[in-house]
């Protein structure tokens, strides 16, 4: 199995940045397509960026369009979403997850990934 952890999370004023990680042990993720969901107080998972096994395909739900940029460098072994232009609402945690496949598919649906990570807080203030 894979196991994964988030950091990076963090407290940040309305438009600044962070960059989540997102470290894989147990497996090398170069086996999997890798996604970021977020869930809200109150709300469902959301779909919010995800990459192919090759890193050369990216898919990003509504929530992290032209602001998050998703990446991978599977010689480290980790998984990055850089977020930039943060608002309130994007504050949420926000889970890695990894899905066994190496072609080009990456799912939108949190029950298609096999592996899931604690979650990282992300809070933006006004």
């Amino acid at each position: 199995q894979v196991q994964l952890v988030e950091s990076g999370g963090g407290s940040v004023q309305t438009g600044g940045s962070l960059r989540l990680s997102c470290a894989a042990s147990g497996r090398t993720i170069s086996n999997y397509a890798m996604g970021w969901f977020r869930q809200a107080p109150g709300k469902e998972r959301e779909f919010v960026a995800g990459i192919s096994w090759s890193g050369s395909t990216t898919r990003y739900g509504d929530s992290g369009k032209g602001r998050f940029t998703i990446s991978r460098d599977n010689t480290k072994n980790t998984l990055y979403l850089q977020m930039n232009s943060l608002k309130p609402e994007n504050t949420a945690v926000y889970y890695c997850a990894a899905y066994p496949n190496r072609g080009s598919y990456i799912p939108l649906s949190g029950g298609e990934y096999d592996y899931w990570g604690q979650g990282t807080q992300v809070t933006v203030s006004s």
